[in-house]
């Protein structure tokens, strides 16, 4: 990648807006789900991959199936993202409610 290149790339990425919205983390094997939300949903599945991997959850049942099933038993699902012009103010207690209408919905642990 060519120096120009790697500066509109660079700047893109500084440029691009959060997404905020909540997801799940679904274990194929057994059908457990959990529930977080999330202020960077694009990277959320990145980072969270990264802890277990590393068997460094904070999420210690969630850590303990995937010291079970493996990276391969487990999906990440988008399940709800804010719209872009989402009041700032009300965010947050926005993305818990919603969290606790999915916990609520899929049986799900929260994260």
């Amino acid at each position: 990648m060519d120096r120009s290149a790697r500066k509109a790339a660079i700047a893109a990425y500084k440029e691009r807006k959060p997404a905020h919205g909540v997801f799940a983390v679904i274990c194929t094997a057994t059908g457990q789900a959990w529930v977080g939300q999330s202020r960077h949903l694009d990277t959320q599945r990145n980072s969270l991959w990264f802890t277990l991997k590393h068997g460094s959850s904070p999420h210690a049942v969630l850590q303990a199936a995937w010291n079970r099933h493996g990276e391969a038993g487990f999906r990440f699902e988008e399940l709800e993202r804010l719209r872009d012009d989402f009041p700032a103010l009300t965010r947050s207690s926005e993305l818990k409610s919603r969290q606790s209408l999915w916990v609520a919905r899929l049986q799900a642990l929260a994260l």
